[in-house]
């Protein structure tokens, strides 16, 4: 399965939207899009990650490394994870959580409330 990436603006958030499998051979296209935006100027970047079907840790690293990133130029990064239980993202939800990387990032279940201005406490997707 390939790996997509669309990208839109919701306000002031760049919103990666990642389709697919997030894996050793696809992770590099999600950092050098992360890159790009931060290259463009754009600090508050939110990944969709509610159509990722496969995670390995190697994908872990890139959400990882976006995160630091977004951190040394004081933006914000924010994931789009299903609610438990939901068959789309349970795998991703249960690799981050054996990972113990979980609780690293503020959290969303959509767009909606993942680029809401007023609202930086992470919540439990």
């Amino acid at each position: 399965m390939t790996l997509t990436v669309d990208e839109a603006e919701h306000g002031s958030w760049t919103v990666l939207s990642i389709q697919g499998e997030l894996d050793l051979v696809s992770s590099p296209v999600v950092r050098k899009r992360v890159h790009q935006a931060v290259a463009d100027g754009r600090r508050d970047v939110v990944l969709d990650l509610s159509e990722v079907l496969f995670c390995d840790s190697s994908g872990v690293g890139v959400l990882i490394a976006s995160r630091r990133l977004l951190h040394s130029c004081r933006g914000r990064l924010r994931l789009i994870l299903p609610a438990r239980g939901a068959v789309e993202g349970s795998h991703v939800n249960r690799v981050m959580s054996a990972l113990g990387v979980r609780r690293l990032f503020a959290v969303f279940p959509d767009v909606a409330a993942a680029t809401g201005e007023d609202t930086d406490e992470q919540l439990s997707a």
